[in-house]
C-alpha cells in the first residue's frame, strides 16, 4: 500500500514559505514528482505532507538575458527547457543533455531543479550545469542564500538544502554562453535509461571543461583545461578524480574505461565546432 500523506497546494510563495518554515522537516518538496513518487512508493520517504510547488507563479519563471544568463524556476519542466530559444542558441550542451533524460512524456513531468535535488550520481542535468558554473538559490521564509552547483550537492541524495528550504531557481551565467559541447552516456539498453556512466564536454576560445557522472558519489567538474591539452592528459586527470564502484549496472572498471572513451570521442568532437564564448 503506498503510504499516505496530505497533500498541500500552495497558490503563493509566501504561503508555500510559511508552510515550510512549521512544517518542513516533516514535509517532501513535490516538483516534477519522478523520483520522490517512486520513492514513497518503495518506502524510502515517509513524508506526512508532499507540497507540491506548480501553482506558485514565480517557479514556472524562465528567462534569459544577455547579461544575467538564463533562469530556470523550481517547477519549470525539462521539455521547457530543451525547447526555449536561449537554450538552444546559447547553452545547447543543456539541450542535448536533455533530451537524454528520460521520454518525452517524463520530461513534461520532470524539472530541472528536481533532477539536481535528487543528487542522484547518474543524473542527466547535473554534469552539464557544472560545466556551465550553474548556481542554485535557496529560499525559506528567514531569506535566500546562493551557491555554487558544484558545492550544493554534497553526496549520494545528499544536498545542503534545509528542511525548511526550497531551490527556487538555478541560474547559468554567460560565462560559458555558446560553448560548444558535447554529451555522451552509457545505457543499459537502447532508447532512454539511466546513466551508467556519463561525461560532458565543452569548449570555449579559451578553455575547455569536462564533468563525469555516475562515477564518484557526486558528479565530478574536473579542473580547466587549455586548449590544446592532450587527450591522455585529460583522461589522467580524470581518472584520478573519479572513485566509480561495482554495482549491478556495471562494474568499476568498465566505467573507467568508458570515461576515457567518451573523452576521446568528445574531444574529436568538439574541436571541429566554434565556442564563441
Amino acid at each position: 500500500m503506498l503510504h499516505e500523506f496530505s497533500y498541500i497546494e500552495p497558490g503563493s510563495l509566501s504561503e508555500l514559505l510559511e508552510f515550510l518554515a512549521k512544517y518542513g522537516p516533516e514535509s517532501a518538496v513535490f516538483s516534477g514528482g519522478t523520483d520522490l513518487l517512486i520513492s514513497i512508493r518503495a518506502g524510502l520517504e515517509k513524508p506526512v505532507y508532499v507540497v507540491d510547488l506548480k501553482k506558485v507563479p514565480e517557479l514556472q519563471e524562465l528567462n534569459f538575458g544577455s547579461k544575467s544568463g538564463l533562469s530556470i524556476g523550481a517547477a519549470v519542466n525539462v521539455n521547457r527547457v530543451v525547447e526555449h530559444e536561449a537554450v538552444q542558441s546559447h547553452y545547447r550542451i543543456l539541450e542535448i543533455a536533455g533530451r537524454e533524460l528520460a521520454t518525452f512524456q517524463l520530461r513534461n513531468r520532470a524539472t530541472v531543479i528536481g533532477n539536481i535535488v535528487t543528487a542522484s550520481p547518474c543524473g542527466d542535468m547535473s554534469s552539464p550545469l557544472l560545466c556551465l558554473d550553474a548556481e542554485v538559490e535557496l529560499l525559506s521564509a528567514s531569506g535566500s542564500r546562493s551557491m555554487l552547483l558544484k558545492e550544493f550537492i554534497t553526496g549520494v541524495k545528499k544536498t545542503q538544502i534545509k528542511p525548511e528550504e526550497i531551490v527556487s531557481k538555478i541560474t547559468v551565467p554567460t560565462t560559458f554562453m555558446d560553448a560548444a559541447g558535447g554529451y555522451e552516456k552509457l545505457k543499459r539498453i537502447k532508447g532512454h535509461d539511466l546513466g551508467v556512466v556519463a561525461v560532458t564536454m565543452i569548449k570555449t576560445k579559451k578553455t575547455m571543461r569536462v564533468a563525469v557522472s555516475s562515477a564518484a558519489p557526486t558528479p565530478v567538474l574536473l579542473p580547466d583545461f587549455v586548449l590544446d591539452t592532450p587527450v591522455a592528459e585529460i583522461q589522467k586527470v580524470a581518472q584520478a578524480a573519479i572513485s566509480p564502484i561495482d554495482d549491478v549496472r556495471c562494474t568499476k572498471e568498465y566505467r573507467r574505461f568508458m570515461v576515457d572513451i567518451y573523452i576521446r570521442r568528445l574531444l574529436e568532437e568538439v574541436q571541429h565546432e566554434r565556442g564563441a564564448a
